[in-house]
């Protein structure tokens, strides 16, 4: 069965699974993910980007990955496993880090797709406009008034329907310890990268709140690594804290499972435990914004070792959830999503209090 969505229609009975063109589970994977978050994947499939984009060149990039995705959704009677090797190809060509068939990392190559693709749908002219100019705009101004006018500044140059839906705003706070003066940086995230608690207990398993917390929390400074205090004119001891100043659309959460030290990279097999609905990320962004509600949608999972690893994805459909292995695909129970694979989490915005400007 199908359903008509403008002029395509979308499959409900067939589920289709990407090949394997040479290592590429680690794309296979977050396709699947980014294919099951629907604002995209209906911008993609009516092709508005055709009327969004500034640029007069070619989409070559979006055309492709539109094209992929049509084969995952669009019902015409073949094969129930969609080659994207043409995708992959003027991938490579955009992005030549990823040149020749290794392994490689999923998170990585979800930013460099994204990147990627709102560079080629951007809706604002390559001119860039004035900082210092700018920068008058901004002076004295409160905390929101001055995260919104970067906000928009940002805007200015990098508006697509990629920021529409993945982008949002981090704000660090600097406190000095000798003047007590407060100064406050914001910049724009497509995820949050999350360090995961070390366990003290074998088998413990750590929950999302955990990691949140840790990534929140208050780091001190020493006056050698600290950054210049606005009001001393000079570096001195300190401390940051990160918080969320504007919420995205759809969250994108990297647990940071590979630690990389001076002779090696290790892997971490921490369970981590995450709510599917109501992740309320209210408690790490304003004072006072109330709860900011997500619900999941998908998950990208790491299996194996650093070198000898392999990606597979979980996202929810209309009645349940599905696992995706490259071609093969098949129902998975919410409690087998619970794992110490868990890599990168989809959320979507399901409620907030806070107006969206």
């Amino acid at each position: 069965s199908a359903r008509k969505r403008g002029h395509f229609k979308v499959c409900e009975a067939v589920l289709f699974g990407l090949r394997n063109v040479g290592n590429t589970c680690f794309l296979n994977a977050i396709v699947q993910c980014l294919s099951h978050t629907r604002s995209l994947r209906d911008y993609c499939l009516m092709r508005t980007y055709l009327q969004d984009k500034h640029s007069n060149q070619e989409p070559v990039l979006m055309n492709e990955f539109s094209k992929v995705l049509a084969g995952l959704w669009e019902c015409d009677g073949g094969e129930t496993t969609v080659n994207p090797s043409k995708f992959y190809h003027v991938f490579k060509d955009s992005v030549p880090y990823f040149s020749g068939y290794s392994q490689q990392d999923a998170q990585e190559f979800l930013r460099f797709l994204l990147d990627r693709l709102h560079t080629e749908i951007n809706r604002r002219p390559s001119k860039r406009p004035s900082f210092r100019a700018f920068k008058s705009l901004i002076v004295s101004c409160r905390i929101s008034e001055e995260a919104f006018a970067m906000w928009q500044r940002h805007l200015d140059r990098d508006d697509s329907k990629i920021v529409d839906l993945f982008s949002g705003q981090l704000r660090s706070s600097l406190h000095c310890s000798v003047c007590s003066h407060y100064s406050n940086t914001f910049d724009v995230f497509c995820d949050l990268s999350l360090p995961i608690p070390k366990k003290s207990d074998y088998g413990r398993t750590v929950t999302l709140r955990e990691c949140l917390d840790l990534f929140s929390q208050e780091e001190k400074l020493v006056q050698e690594n600290s950054p210049m205090c606005e009001r001393c004119n000079r570096r001195t001891e300190s401390t940051k804290r990160l918080s969320i100043q504007r919420f995205p659309r759809i969250l994108v959460i990297h647990l940071n499972r590979f630690a990389m030290s001076r002779y090696s990279i290790s892997k971490s097999t921490v369970p981590v435990s995450f709510p599917l609905n109501g992740l309320d990320l209210g408690p790490f962004g304003p004072v006072d914004c109330g709860p900011v509600l997500y619900d999941l949608y998908a998950v990208c999972n790491h299996s194996g070792t650093v070198n000898m690893g392999h990606y597979t994805a979980a996202c929810r459909e209309e009645e349940g959830w599905c696992y995706y292995n490259d071609s093969c695909v098949g129902e998975i129970t919410e409690e087998k999503l619970q794992s110490n694979q868990s890599y990168v989490l989809f959320y979507e915005l399901k409620s907030c209090n806070i107006v969206r400007k």
